[in-house]
């Protein structure tokens, strides 16, 4: 393994051409990606930040980003026999669905590099499968965590160009300024009182996702119950906090049907239909529905984890499920902007300014967690109702007693 590691550094210092490359500094780590900065070690400059991981065909990935805000892809392998300085031509597509000629650059006789366009970064970003043809060779890779990560590097590089290799760190991503669609009766006076929010179901062995900020800081037990079903003790299998998810477990037979989650990227001006339960308590006990698109593929400050929605979500949705027309699960509602903070600022008032969590995360996360979850391709485009009324069979209230202090700390 330390062989192989110190042959991924090796490929990462070589991924600019940069010759004496030296390197990593700091440290760059999300998932399986692995990496810091690079610098030319004849002149000292700053040349890339990047990150590498291995596939079981034998290819080192590298992903990179060079002081000219550049982004390269590496395809590197001990097994590759290239001449140095040679063009290489590779198709690529991404989710079956957008394709790209690359044209990369043999950097040694192990490794070619190519530049990706801005458009090719966002879609290797966003996709789950990248497959890659050159001279009759097909290699396929499973990408994850591909989103956290280009946004990791761009902040490696904006970091080291503004303070300098000696700023090097733990790179991780500016985390996106958004109000969480948080419990509508919050404890009040370090008091406790009733924190809710959203979840669904996405297995048949009865595991559940919402918010990580729904559950944080919950004393007790938490609860789940469809709507107009009694409630069932949840257990919690596992969380994440930096892409705010948590996966919950209940009793399998409770549950009649679990989502599938669609394995197309979503685009721009594409309808969206947002489940949850906003103010329960103080409007309907049963889940309301609202539409909309997807009037952006990133949120706040360019993270690719999330979509930009105009459905309305309120206090109460965090968590629930966000479908395309077909009924598949798009996204992971997660919050709206904080209007008031805006307002203050600009003088004017957002609106319909929304934020769900990414397919892309989330299968890395239900992957991460051992989840044997259902993936759909869009099929034929279903009412409003027909969505609303599948979605009673999985969609689910979700309840614990918290703190007002925890209800502090999360905001």
């Amino acid at each position: 393994m330390r062989k192989l590691w110190f042959f991924a550094c090796l490929v990462q210092m070589a991924i600019t051409s940069t010759a004496n490359a030296a390197g990593p500094y700091g440290n760059v780590h999300v998932g399986n990606w692995t990496g810091g900065a690079f610098t030319n070690d004849s002149t000292g400059a700053f040349s890339h930040c990047s990150a590498s991981t291995t596939y079981g065909n034998g290819v080192i990935l590298v992903v990179g980003q060079n002081a000219s805000n550049s982004w390269l892809l590496g395809f590197a392998s001990p097994a590759f026999h290239l001449k140095k300085g040679v063009a290489v031509p590779i198709d690529v597509t991404f989710d079956g669905q957008s394709q790209a000629k690359l044209f990369a650059t043999a950097a040694s006789e192990i490794m070619a590099t190519a530049i990706l366009p801005p458009n090719v970064a966002r879609e290797f970003q966003k996709a789950s499968l990248m497959v890659a043809v050159s001279g009759g060779t097909v290699l396929n890779f499973k990408l994850t965590s591909t989103g956290p990560l280009l946004a990791v590097i761009a902040h490696c590089v904006r970091t080291i160009k503004a303070g300098g290799i000696n700023s090097a760190g733990e790179f991780t991503a500016p985390k996106p300024v958004a109000a969480k669609a948080e419990a509508p009766n919050s404890p009040k006076s370090g008091r406790t009182g009733t924190q809710t929010g959203t979840g669904f179901v996405v297995s048949a062995s009865g595991h559940i996702v919402t918010n990580h900020h729904v559950i944080d800081g919950c004393i007790g037990d938490i609860k789940g119950n469809l709507t107009g079903e009694a409630a069932t003790t949840l257990r919690v299998v596992n969380s994440d906090e930096f892409n705010d998810l948590a996966l919950l477990e209940g009793p399998a037979d409770s549950f009649k049907a679990h989502v599938k989650i669609r394995d197309r990227a979503m685009h721009s001006g594409d309808s969206v239909v947002a489940i949850g339960y906003p103010y329960h308590g103080l409007l309907t006990s049963d889940f309301t529905v609202t539409t909309g698109i997807v009037s952006s593929l990133s949120g706040m400050l360019n993270d690719t984890r999330f979509l930009q929605i105009t459905a309305a979500v309120q206090p109460g949705n965090s968590g629930g499920p966000l479908f395309d027309t077909s009924g598949d699960v798009v996204g992971v509602v997660s919050g709206k902007l904080d209007a008031l903070k805006i307002a203050r600022y600009t003088g004017s008032i957002p609106e319909n300014i929304n934020f769900a969590i990414k397919t892309g995360a989330l299968r890395d996360f239900l992957d991460n967690s051992v989840v044997p979850y259902e993936t759909a391709a869009p099929g034929t485009e279903l009412k409003t109702a027909d969505i609303a009324g599948s979605a009673r069979a999985y969609t689910l209230l979700i309840s614990c007693t918290a703190s007002e202090q925890a209800e502090t700390a999360r905001r």
